[in-house]
């Protein structure tokens, strides 16, 4: 392997603008967590005091991480394993910090596997919605009409195939042209079907719900869940974004480029929760009942709905574009990996990796401990691990010489407030992720 020096991209394709990259940074964080786990997390835990702490998390734990991540990448311009050994090399550090890549990659690849069968679900739920099946239905029923593994298994492919052929593209032919139409295209029927359940549903109610502030609902808890949630929601610890920054341009501002993909991702989720919940109260369902909610009473009380068919289909079909921007991001950092390391064609690391994470995902569709398995693991263990090794390497092993180069288009002012944060708050708050983690399952 060849190292490089900053700004040597030679052999290494670039995202065609700072636009392009926008839409694949934000795709890759913005999943299906924004769409629901994030309203419901708002809603049950203190409303806008909840989002007040979860702006401050963002800010000053995760963002902080985010910056650096991207800036590991567009330093060497390789794989996430690649980015991070050659930089420790570079600053005479051990090569063996090249496993925070390693580790993202294989949190998000053991991901991939369980959430291209909620992907594949959701492409079903779409597809009846528009067909009509949920109408007439009580809002129990959607949920008996996705039965059996066959109907899981097959939805599941169709899924992992569409991921599969994305990636096989290449990052300008394949991930680059789909996420510079589908982002778009999932902002607007966003900002749509917010507007349609606003106009149509309980709008003062869910409002209340999710923004009046409730400051005595505050307890550790719910701060500790608020700095969870801004953790997982913007896609630090998988590798992604050292990835993606590997194809970012010298002259790219990380610190900017950065602070809008925070800001979009927060704002997607937030308009989310506007989405759902006036339909939510509108119909008296159970606002604490979460991804359940959205699987099994939402597709009928949408059927029920004016134009009810077309709105719920719509509604699967935006958190389908969510899925999809999220998984090929999954799929991409390992294949680049892979044909690094070990000198695969494109075609053959994504055929391979494809057919493996199709087979746990079809396993997990019988064997439900899997999936749980597999969700600790990476969810719980190798995410914050890897954020936390990472804000350790950034801010303790790399020199600041260094990180100022990379950043160099940042002021001294933010640089100085930036290296504090990653050298000393994040890898406390991230240490604090983990071991919850851990906790929670013993």
């Amino acid at each position: 392997m060849t190292t490089q020096q900053p700004g040597d991209k030679s052999g290494t394709p670039q995202w065609s603008s700072r636009y392009a990259f926008l839409m694949a940074a934000v795709g890759a964080a913005v999943g299906l967590g924004n769409l629901w786990r994030f309203p419901f997390q708002t809603g049950q835990n203190g409303g806008s005091a909840f989002v007040l702490v979860y702006l401050i998390c963002v800010a000053f734990i995760v963002y902080p991480i985010l910056v650096g991540e991207i800036a590991i990448g567009r330093r060497k311009g390789l794989s996430a394993v690649g980015s991070t050994r050659e930089l420790a090399r570079d600053v005479g550090a051990s090569p063996l910090w090249g496993v925070i890549g390693l580790i993202g990659i294989l949190a998000s690849y053991m991901v991939l596997t369980t959430y291209s069968v909620i992907a594949g679900r959701i492409i079903s739920y779409s597809v009846m919605s528009f067909a009509g099946e949920f109408a007439n239905t009580a809002p129990e029923a959607p949920r008996s009409l996705y039965n059996g593994t066959g109907h899981a298994v097959f939805w599941h492919t169709i899924f992992i195939g569409i991921t599969a052929l994305v990636v096989s593209r290449g990052l300008i032919k394949g991930v680059e042209r789909m996420v510079t139409i589908l982002m778009p295209l999932f902002f607007v029927m966003l900002a749509g079907l917010s507007v349609y359940a606003l106009t149509t549903g309980a709008a003062s109610a869910a409002i209340d719900y999710l923004f009046a502030p409730r400051f005595n609902e505050l307890t550790p808890d719910v701060l500790l869940a608020a700095m969870g949630q801004a953790f997982y929601s913007m896609a630090v610890g998988s590798a992604a974004m050292i990835t993606y920054g590997a194809y970012l341009g010298r002259k790219e501002n990380i610190a900017e480029n950065s602070a809008v993909i925070a800001a979009a991702d927060t704002a997607v989720a937030l308009v989310a929760g506007l989405m759902i919940f006036p339909v939510v109260f509108a119909f008296s369902l159970d606002p604490a009942a979460g991804m359940g909610l959205i699987f099994s009473a939402l597709p009928a009380v949408f059927a029920g709905m004016p134009a009810g068919p077309i709105i719920g289909g719509l509604f699967f079909f935006l958190a389908f574009i969510a899925a999809l921007t999220t998984s090929i991001s999954m799929l991409l950092i390992t294949v680049v990996f892979i044909q690094e390391w070990w000198g695969w064609s494109r075609i053959k690391s994504v055929v391979i990796l494809a057919i493996v994470a199709w087979a746990a995902g079809a396993a997990s569709v019988s064997f439900h401990g899997l999936a749980e398995i597999i969700d600790f693991l990476a969810g719980n263990i190798f995410l914050p691990l890897g954020g936390l090794l990472g804000a350790i390497f950034v801010g303790w092993v790399v020199p600041r010489a260094v990180m100022r180069d990379e950043l160099h288009n940042s002021s001294n002012r933010f640089f100085g407030y930036w290296r504090f944060l990653i050298r000393y708050l994040a890898p406390v708050a991230v240490a604090v992720i983990l071991v919850l983690g851990i906790a929670a399952k013993f």
